[in-house]
């Protein structure tokens, strides 16, 4: 008897708990604006493309471009004639030495000096390759940004898979529900033939609430990754997001690893970046070792020089300046010497480079396998789960002493079934948005 009124207390708290939240399969409406929300479809090809518009980290790199745009334009700016003015307008006196015990200072006069100054220099290798250098860095930024380009497109790819998957996890909660729902209804009429027990219809029903909150859960799962997803694309959160592409049951055929390789070694913007800094540091050190070399400059000015502006003269000066390095304490071979060490890490960078792409495309190819595997598996294992579902419902039809708990079993593994199908689906289409980021094919997806 203590034992039963236990249970009974357990029961009536439960709904005292249960009581205060919203019933399941309620509607929850955010807001009276959501439902003007703007609706945006989206297919994953759209969703890539469109992260490539307003995603702050690419937008960083395209900044990062006009920066180096802007050195290549100071380097340049150092071989280009270089011009400048000048007027002034001064009141002064010479000292003309003493005269006695007294110092003797001339009167006061006025001196206009109105003048245009140019320099040109006409040999200087130093500052033809530093330019040159700056030139290589530019593009070397550029690929950067198409490396920034492909990381943003492949996590948009993710992320839209991610939402792919969770959508379709809400169709199986959904399918489970109505599965368990008809259980349920079937429990409850054998009971009221008098072929059921109170524990079967107990167990049916709380199974079913169960997979309510399974749905529930799901649901909420799709607009989080949802959230994420538009985060990635830079759009306001107010978005109705909707997508147009599924998950995809075949991917093409896997590439052998050689040709896999060899297509992310000559595609890859990593590799090509790494190949402009090697240019830059070798220009570099060529215009570091090039300050031994002498250098030639042209100079000159032209103006009027006078006591008033109305009573000038006109002056020029013109001078060819050769300059020929000696000696500047070893500091020159102290920066020779550095950018040598900096070209020779470049060097070794690209082998690091290398080495990665390799690493992924192998990793990329053997996930991919192993995923299509997975898919072939999870089908059959959904087909024999589905089997297992009719065989334990016509049992359980037939039979009138039968028990639920083999249709309940079968409902779960068909549940579970149902659930490897769509992660091995996810991971198939995962690995192939890696294999083309691994080989720099993402444009072709």
């Amino acid at each position: 008897m203590s034992a039963r009124i236990s249970s009974i207390r357990l029961v009536v708290l439960t709904l005292a708990i249960f009581s205060t939240l919203p019933p399941f399969g309620a509607d929850v409406t955010l807001s009276a604006a959501a439902s003007d929300a703007p609706v945006l479809r989206l297919s994953l090809k759209d969703a890539m493309a469109a992260a490539l518009g307003d995603n702050p980290t690419v937008r960083l790199y395209q900044e990062k471009i006009q920066a180096a745009k802007a050195v290549t334009h100071t380097q340049l700016g150092a071989l280009l004639p270089n011009l400048s003015s000048n007027v002034r307008q001064s009141r002064q006196t010479f000292f003309l030495g003493t005269v006695g015990l007294s110092p003797a200072v001339t009167n006061p006069f006025s001196i206009f000096d109105a003048r245009v100054n140019a320099s040109q220099t006409l040999f200087s290798l130093t500052l033809i390759d530093r330019w040159r250098a700056s030139r290589e860095a530019l593009r070397a930024v550029e690929w950067d940004a198409e490396v920034t380009k492909y990381d943003t497109m492949a996590e948009v790819g993710m992320l839209y898979t991610e939402v792919l998957r969770a959508e379709a996890i809400v169709k199986a909660k959904e399918a489970n529900v109505a599965l368990f729902s008809e259980l349920a209804a079937l429990v409850r009429n054998r009971r009221g033939g008098g072929m059921g027990t109170g524990l079967d219809t107990a167990r049916s029903e709380a199974q079913l609430e169960n997979e309510r909150q399974h749905l529930a859960m799901a649901r909420a799962q799709v607009e989080r990754f949802k959230f994420n997803l538009l985060n990635a694309l830079g759009i306001e959160y107010e978005a109705k997001l909707v997508l147009t592409d599924e998950l995809k049951r075949e991917v093409p055929a896997l590439p052998s690893l050689q040709d896999a390789t060899a297509v992310a070694l000559t595609s890859r913007s990593e590799v090509k970046a790494q190949h402009q800094r090697i240019k830059t540091a070798d220009l570099a050190l060529r215009s570091t070792t090039e300050e031994r070399l002498p250098s030639l400059v042209a100079q000159g000015d032209y103006g009027l020089i006078g006591n008033r502006v109305h009573n000038t003269a006109a002056t020029y000066n013109m001078a060819l300046i050769l300059t020929v390095p000696i000696f500047d304490g070893g500091q020159r071979e102290g920066r020779i010497s550095e950018s040598r060490s900096l070209a020779r890490q470049e060097v070794l960078k690209m082998t690091v480079v290398q080495n990665r792409v390799r690493m992924e495309v192998q990793e990329a190819i053997v996930t991919l396998a192993s995923a299509q595997d997975q898919v072939e598996i999870a089908r059959r294992g959904l087909e024999f789960a589905l089997s297992e579902q009719e065989l334990a419902q016509e049992r359980f039809a037939v039979l009138s002493s039968a028990s639920n708990l083999e249709l309940t079993n079968a409902l779960f593994s068909l549940g579970r079934a149902r659930d490897n199908a769509i992660e091995a689906l996810y991971r198939l289409n995962v690995s192939h948005i890696h294999l083309a980021r691994a080989t720099g094919q993402l444009d072709t997806l």
